[in-house]
């Protein structure tokens, strides 16, 4: 719903990004449409890959407005000027940073109280890393939920991080 919302913004950004410094229009990026894209994408977790192209097709579609790249330009690169992660990666870091706050600072609570670690029952080699139980989910909705998918994504996270 919010991609309807994001093409007129985008549309007016182009127009008047002629008259914009750089660092203002990138300012003017983030606060139209990259704050949605921040805005629920806890719930992008598990989502197809369908609708991770239309959302990534939006973030480079504004990524060329704000550094003026052409239409056939490589766009790692100019996600790299702007130090924007894909949409995929970046669900994954948020995901990611607030399990994180949750395991330091026990905040808030009621995530806490979701997450529990994994005490295996004899001593193996992962016992010293702080790994989060894995319960088994029946349907795909189900996975995406934070226990579940907070935990499958901090598993995955190299110990070394």
């Amino acid at each position: 719903m919010w991609l309807t919302c994001a093409k007129p913004a985008i549309s007016t950004l182009r127009h008047v990004r002629q008259s914009l410094p750089n660092d203002v229009a990138k300012i003017v990026a983030c606060s139209i449409v990259d704050s949605r894209l921040d805005y629920c994408n806890s719930l992008f977790v598990g989502m197809c890959d369908r609708n991770f192209k239309k959302l990534q097709r939006v973030q480079n579609t504004l990524a060329r407005v704000v550094l003026r790249a052409g239409k056939f330009e490589h766009i790692t690169p100019v996600l790299i000027q702007l130090h924007w992660l894909p949409v995929k990666q970046r669900a994954l870091y948020k995901l990611a940073l607030i399990t994180l706050n949750v395991l330091q600072h026990n905040n808030p609570v009621y995530l806490r109280d979701l997450l529990t670690t994994r005490n295996p029952s004899r001593n193996l080699r992962s016992s010293s890393q702080q790994l989060l139980s894995v319960g088994c989910m029946r349907t795909v909705l189900s996975s995406r939920c934070f226990r579940h998918s907070a935990a499958i994504n901090w598993n995955d996270l190299p110990f070394d991080i």
